[in-house]
This record gives C-alpha cells, structure tokens and sequence, in this order.
C-alpha cells in the first residue's frame, strides 16, 4: 500500500536539493496511500460529516510545515512518520466532532472501527471462515463483508489496529512493531492473536456455517 521505501528516500533526498516541486511530488505520491489510511479509521458517524480528502489535505499540510524537522532528524521511515501525524489529526478531529454533535450520535463507535471494507478485507474475509469459500458467490460475499466489518469492531483496539496495519495498510512486521512501540515478536503474536479471535467470531455467525 505504502510506496516503495528506497524509492521515496531518493525523494526525499531530492526535496533538499530541488525543493517545491520535489515536495510537490513526494505528497503526491502519499496521497492514496494517506487517504486509504484514513478511510479504515473513519468511523460511520464521522464518515458523515467529514470529507476524507478534506482530512488528507490537512494532514499534508501538518506534514508540509514539519517536512524540514523530519529531514534534519529522520528517526522513523517517512510513511510511519506521515501517519503518526495522520493519527493524531484523526484523534484530534474524531474528538472535535464527538463533542459538537454528541446528542446526535446514536453510540460510540472506536475511531479504528472501518468505515468501508475492500476488496483485500473481503478476500482476508474468506480465507478466516472457509478457505473454500467460492469469490463468485455474491450474496455469500455481501454477508462476508458485513460479518467481517462487524468482526473488526469487536477486536479490542490494539488487535484491530494490527489487523488495519498488516491487512489494510500492508505494512510489514517490522513496521507495525515500530509503530506499536513493541518487539517484532510481540507484534507477529499480537497479529496470530488477533487473526484467531477473528476466525472465531466468524465461525460463530449462524449464517455462515449455514453456508460452510
């Protein structure tokens, strides 16, 4: 999901020597990868009432102001650095909202809760319940992907953010384990953890194993 790492450090190094239009194109280049992100972290009430391009506007230009800070101090690969100011951003606008129109909210709802699911989730929802599962079987699809939406919200908050972090976001194990603050042994167990609740919360729905 993310570009290619050796490809944007040539960027980077380029932003410093050639400087706009070098800028220009390294937030280009994280563009669609920025706005996935942020669209798996959007949660449903939210979604409503902000635009995700909106919101990736706002975090490049976050990102633009503190792009010289990072070039004299790189202490994490660009794209871990870019989605930590993602994350704040989305921390900070998820609370602003929260507050502005808490009476209209019907429940509350983890900021990592997805707003939408892919084509990847849907081929990771098969693999969880049935390997066998045929793809072309649209209605079986439909009722994948609403289990597996509704599976992701019942992960605690850091097994769902690494399920987001490899699954949505491909990050490696190494990333995630930067990310998390922790070793990339307790990330990789952390992921086989969360993988295990997930195949056992679809395993439960009576609809699928009707289907199995």
């Amino acid at each position: 999901m993310w570009p290619d790492a050796n490809e944007t450090q040539i960027l980077l190094n380029r932003v410093e020597q050639e400087g706009a239009s070098a800028t220009e194109r390294l937030w280009e280049r994280h563009r669609e990868p920025l706005r996935r992100m942020i669209l798996h972290r959007l949660d449903r009430a939210l979604e409503r009432r902000v635009d995700a391009s909106d919101v990736v506007q706002e975090v490049l230009l976050k990102a633009n102001q503190r792009l010289s800070e990072y070039l004299r101090n790189p202490a994490m690969p660009f794209h871990l650095w870019l989605r930590h100011i993602a994350r704040d951003h989305m921390i900070d606008e998820h609370r602003r909202h929260r507050v502005a129109a808490r009476r209209s909210l019907d429940r509350e709802q983890s900021l990592a809760a997805p707003a939408f699911v892919d084509r990847s989730s849907m081929d990771l929802a098969a693999q969880l319940r049935d390997p066998n599962l045929t793809p072309a079987a649209a209605v079986l699809r439909l009722e994948l992907e609403r289990r597996f939406r509704d599976a992701l919200t019942q992960l605690d908050e850091p097994d769902r953010e690494i399920v987001l972090m490899r699954h949505f976001e491909q990050l490696s194990n190494g990333d995630a384990a930067r990310h998390l603050g922790v070793s990339e042994a307790a990330a990789g167990m952390r992921h086989l953890r969360a993988l295990r609740r997930l195949r056992t919360i679809l395993g439960e729905s009576p609809s699928l194993k009707g289907n199995a």
